[in-house]
């Protein structure tokens, strides 16, 4: 992102409580809007939705250093199989347990928490990412290998969770998973990789950084905040007459998403990592791909089901916690990793 700091940058925190509140107020009060993000879906994902993360995570995927990209996945393998130990050792058995432990008697909500459980972070992590000044380069190769990893995992958790150990049937299309990686992760990262070096060979390196970069670099926080609304609409006449079970299922996701968090940034800093290794292992290993959660939980349960409604919640937890540790992270960042003095965020500029 441009280092140029602008109230969007800077207020970031009270632009997504604002876009919080837009959401559900249009949601409780501008039905006819809220049928019209309904009328337009892809597997259950509301293609608004869609557009929103595609605006917010293609700047990301035109601003990576793919030249450093080898580099980083031979010197950082430490840090790519932490994150994968996080992703796919972790995460699945913790979120599980939580769900059953918080929400034991509506299995409706414990099967939808375990579909976000089981589905790893490819999208929207590069955001708090890179709000928290972490390396973007690593944490584009987690997500990568996560993506695949994805690809080839998530029917054998989904059987493991819910048909052996809950007695839940699911059948999950190979295909359905491929695709929402491809959509969320591939054509965004195609289309940042084709424009660098387009740009690299028209104008050059420098100026492409100097002032391309700047100029597109405001659409990422522009396509979360537009992102936050729809998501947040969607949802909000449900949020507010129901406020009793969003809380009973914002419980464990909150624990869930902070726990990892913590312990993630905790063990980095412990190995000896940097701070921004350390910040990209954390948000890696406690993020989630939630289209993928909600896709699934609608195509097989359907859109009004409690499994669905638990994979929708999950992102209106995800990203206020998210935002709150990135500012944990900057805050902490000089008294855990003394020679980070010199890292600046596009929210803080320290």
């Amino acid at each position: 992102m441009s280092d140029s700091l602008g109230v969007l940058d800077r207020y970031l925190t009270v632009w997504i409580g604002l876009a919080m509140v837009l959401g559900v107020g249009l949601g409780r009060f501008a039905p006819s809007f809220v049928d019209a993000l309904n009328a337009v879906t892809w597997h259950g994902t509301s293609l608004p939705i869609a557009v929103g993360l595609f605006v917010m995570i293609f700047p990301i995927m035109a601003e990576i250093d793919y030249g450093r990209v080898p580099t980083v996945t031979r010197t950082a393998r430490s840090e790519i199989a932490l994150t994968l130990v996080f992703n796919w050792l972790i995460a699945p058995f913790v979120m599980y347990g939580l769900a059953t432990t918080f929400l034991g008697g509506r299995p409706g909500f414990v099967t939808g928490l375990i579909l976000v459980g089981i589905a790893p972070c490819i999208a929207m992590v590069l955001i708090w990412n890179e709000l928290a000044a972490g390396n973007q380069e690593l944490c584009a190769v987690c997500v990568g290998v996560n993506s695949l990893l994805q690809i080839a995992l998530f029917v054998p958790y989904a059987f493991l969770f819910l048909t052996v150990m809950r007695g839940t049937a699911v059948d999950v299309s190979m295909s359905l998973i491929a695709q929402m990686v491809g959509v969320f992760l591939g054509l965004p990262l195609l289309l940042g990789y084709l424009t660098q070096k387009a740009a690299f060979r028209t104008i050059g390196r420098q100026a492409y950084y100097g002032r391309v970069i700047p100029r597109i670099s405001p659409f990422g926080l522009l396509g979360l905040l537009f992102t936050v609304v729809v998501m947040f609409a969607l949802k909000g006449d449900y949020i507010v007459a129901n406020p009793g079970q969003i809380v009973l299922i914002a419980v464990p996701l909150l624990i869930f998403f902070a726990g990892l968090w913590a312990l993630a940034y905790g063990v980095s800093a412990a190995l000896g990592f940097s701070y921004t290794e350390s910040v990209s292992v954390a948000f890696t290993a406690s993020s989630n791909n939630f289209e993928l959660a909600i896709a699934v939980a609608v195509a097989v349960f359907g859109v009004g089901s409690n499994v669905a409604l638990a994979t929708v919640v999950g992102p209106l937890i995800e990203v206020p916690v998210m935002l709150a540790l990135v500012r944990v992270a900057l805050a902490t960042k000089d008294r855990l990793f003394p020679g980070s003095s010199g890292v600046s965020s596009p929210i803080t500029g320290d």
